[in-house]
C-alpha cells in the first residue's frame, strides 16, 4: 500500500500500464516449457535455451525478467525454480496449471477488458449481450479442461467442512460441475455418497472423464441443462454450488437458491465457494478485484460480501449461513441448512 507521506511517484502509473508485459513474460516461459526445462536442475541460460530449443539472448532475458517477478531464482548464472513454480508450472507435476494460460487468456476474456469504459458508462458488456454467461458458452469447456488441478485444494478444503452420515446413502448435488472437482473431492471422502453432476453436454463429459478416472463410475450420474431451468431432482443431502453465483445479480442467485432449498431434504446443506470480500469491499484484495472479473465478462454479476450471501440464502428459505477461510486459496466457503 502506498505510504501517504512518499513525495508523489509515477511508478505506480507505469508498473500498472504495462502489466501487460509481465502477462506477456509468463505466457511465454508457459509455452517454450521454461519451467519443465529446468525442472529440478539449477540451469544456466544457455543449458535452458538448448533445451526450449531457442537463441540464447531471448531466453537470457526472459529468465532475468521471470527472476524479477519472482518465478525464478538467480545465483550467480544459474537460475532455478521457486516452490511455487516447482508445484504449479512444471509440466512433471500434478499440480501443473500452465494449461490455465489457455482460458485465462482466451480472446473472449481478455477482449472484455479492450474497452472497460463503454461496460462501465453503459452498464452492459461491450463485447456481447451475455457474456460468459451464455447457455452452452464454449469458453466453459477450456475451463472444466484446464482449470481442475488449480480448484483441487480447495475442493479438498471444501469437502473437510461437511461430513455425511457414512450409515446410509448420501447424494451429493454438484452444481454447474465443470471439471468435477469438487463433487468428485466430496464423493471420495464419502463412500456412500452418490455424486449427480449438473452442467452442459459438452462439459459433462469432462466432469465424467475424471470421475470415472476416480473410480466414481458407480456413483455418478448426470443432469444435462440450464441450472436455472432443468429438473435438479431432489433429496440431495448436499448442493455444492462453486464459483457459480458470481455470475448473477443478487435477484437472479437468491431465486436460484429457492430452487436448491427445494431440492434439498430437510436439514441438508448448500456448501457455496467463493471470492468474498469484506463489507469494505477493498480487502483481501485476491477475493476484492474479483469483481473487476464479473464487470468484464458478466451482465450483472459481481464478488458479494458474507451480509449479501447471508440475506440471499434467509430469502431462500436458508438459516444458519457461516462462512469459512478456504486456505491457502483466496477464496471462501458458504455454508448454510435447508
Amino acid at each position: 500500500m502506498t505510504d501517504p507521506a512518499s513525495p508523489p511517484s509515477p511508478q505506480l502509473f507505469f508498473e500498472t500500464i504495462n502489466a501487460f508485459h509481465r502477462t506477456a513474460a509468463l505466457k511465454a516461459a508457459v509455452d517454450l516449457g521454461l519451467f519443465t526445462a529446468i525442472g529440478s536442475t539449477p540451469s544456466t541460460a544457455a543449458e535452458v535455451a538448448e533445451r526450449c530449443e531457442c537463441p540464447l539472448r531471448g531466453v537470457r532475458i526472459l529468465c532475468d525478467n521471470l527472476t524479477i517477478l519472482g518465478f525464478l531464482t538467480k545465483e550467480a548464472s544459474l537460475y532455478a525454480l521457486t516452490p511455487s513454480s516447482s508445484v504449479f508450472l512444471d509440466k512433471n507435476s500434478p499440480a501443473y496449471f500452465g494449461d490455465a494460460v489457455n482460458f485465462l487468456l482466451a480472446p473472449g476474456l481478455t477482449e472484455a477488458y479492450s474497452d472497460l469504459a463503454a461496460t462501465v458508462r453503459s452498464g452492459r458488456i461491450h463485447t456481447s449481450e451475455h457474456g460468459t454467461t451464455a447457455p452452452d458458452h464454449p469458453a466453459w469447456v477450456e475451463f472444466a479442461r484446464a482449470m481442475g488441478p488449480m480448484m483441487a485444494p480447495t475442493a479438498r478444503g471444501a469437502a473437510e467442512l461437511i461430513h455425511l452420515d457414512p450409515s446410509r446413502d448420501t447424494r451429493v448435488l454438484d452444481i454447474s460441475a465443470s471439471h468435477g472437482t469438487y463433487g468428485i473431492a466430496f464423493a471420495q471422502k464419502n463412500p456412500r455418497a452418490h455424486l449427480v453432476a449438473l452442467d452442459w453436454e459438452a462439459v459433462l463429459a469432462i466432469a465424467e472423464e475424471k470421475a470415472v478416472a476416480a473410480g466414481l463410475a458407480g456413483r455418478f450420474s448426470k443432469i444435462v441443462g440450464d441450472a436455472f431451468t432443468v429438473n435438479l431432482g431432489g433429496d440431495y443431502d448436499v448442493v455444492l454450488v462453486p464459483n457459480f453465483l458470481h455470475h448473477f445479480s443478487i435477484a437472479d442467485c437468491t431465486r436460484f437458491l429457492r430452487r436448491v432449498h427445494a431440492a434439498l431434504r430437510p436439514g441438508g446443506r448448500v456448501l457455496i465457494v467463493e471470492f468474498v470480500p469484506n463489507e469494505d469491499r477493498i480487502t483481501p484484495s485476491p477475493a476484492a478485484t474479483f469483481s473487476l472479473v464479473m464487470l468484464g465478462t458478466t451482465p450483472e454479476g459481481d464478488a458479494y460480501t458474507f451480509a449479501e450471501y447471508q440475506q440471499m440464502l434467509g430469502e431462500a428459505g436458508f438459516r444458519d449461513a457461516t462462512l469459512h477461510a478456504l486456505p491457502p486459496t483466496a477464496q471462501s466457503a458458504v455454508i448454510a441448512v435447508a
